[in-house]
């Protein structure tokens, strides 16, 4: 392997930490504010922190800021982007106040098989692969969540249904963002999903100044950390890396994410929900790995932002 690959290995590694971790931070964050102004806060903090690469990247660019699109179809993607990605986030850190952050993890890691399967309604040719992914995660799925009784937790189920919402906005940024300056469609999304959240909060929650503070450090690892800072390494490290590590490695978030909730949050895992995880990242590994030759997917965490495969192989 050549330094530069193993350098981009490396930080999409970092990158899959720091968003394992950070279902650990939105859980602890939940003590202290509302779910909605949570979410608010951190991506306004995130869009603060891509300000400068913004900037700079803008700065740096001789040519156009964009290769087709004009700044009009910047702000109705950034919108459409921004207003799933508030859909899916505010899903999820619903189900976060019921369930645990290893099942949380996991659950949205489906978005990875739901991708393709909703690219069936765009006419997207779906592999093998995809199918047994979907075997493999629904069963692992039932495990992890689904009671003797036949019965899936209130937690477990948004965030569930947050995981298609995070697929349709893979789905969009695949389909718009080859036209468009990632850094800059990256900031208006956040910029939308952070008014949309805040705007609901307003309505629906109590925001004090105490508890911004009691939640600050939360707040800051989601915001600036998770989202500001992971997701420029993702940005750079999927420029070199092969297609193939980059979905082993993203995969990692799940798996993270439970470790994290096992480490500072005390959660335990059955044996039967560890055989659950077991299978639904199998299932995401299988669809992602299986995809990745004649019809390459998208690697994206639980921020939903993507680089498509193809553009990665690329620049490789």
């Amino acid at each position: 392997m050549n330094v530069r690959a193993l350098r981009s290995d490396l930080l999409l590694f970092i990158t899959a930490l720091i968003w394992g971790f950070a279902f650990v931070a939105q859980r602890i964050g939940m003590e202290d504010v509302g779910p909605f102004t949570f979410n608010g806060a951190r991506f306004a903090l995130g869009a603060l922190v891509l300000l400068p690469v913004v900037v700079f990247t803008g700065m740096r660019r001789k040519g156009p800021v964009q290769k087709t699109a004009g700044p009009g179809s910047m702000l109705k993607v950034g919108l459409m982007a921004g207003c799933l990605l508030f859909a899916g986030a505010s899903c999820q850190q619903m189900g976060l106040v019921y369930t645990t952050a290893g099942n949380a993890g996991f659950i949205t890691g489906l978005y990875v098989v739901l991708v393709p399967l909703l690219g069936l309604f765009f006419s997207q040719k779906t592999s093998r692969g995809t199918w047994i992914g979907v075997v493999l995660a629904a069963s692992g799925l039932y495990l992890l969540s689904v009671t003797n009784t036949f019965k899936i937790s209130y937690g477990d189920f948004m965030v569930f249904i947050g995981a298609f919402f995070w697929a349709g906005h893979v789905i969009v940024i695949g389909r718009y963002s080859p036209s468009m300056d990632s850094f800059r469609l990256a900031f208006f999304q956040y910029s939308a999903c952070a008014v949309l959240s805040l705007a609901t909060a307003a309505f629906s929650e109590s925001i004090t100044e105490e508890s911004l503070r009691s939640a600050a450090w939360p707040i800051f690892y989601g915001g600036a950390i998770s989202v500001g800072i992971a997701y420029t390494l993702q940005i750079v490290g999927q420029r070199e890396a092969p297609s193939a590590h980059a979905a082993i490695l993203m995969s990692l978030e799940s798996v993270f994410a439970a470790l994290g909730g096992w480490m500072i949050l005390s959660e335990q895992l059955s044996t039967r929900q560890l055989a659950g995880c077991s299978l639904m990242l199998l299932g995401m590994l299988v669809s992602q790995l299986w995809s990745a030759g004649p019809h390459p997917e998208a690697a994206i965490g639980n921020e939903g932002l993507e680089v498509p495969y193809d553009e990665q192989a690329g620049s490789s």
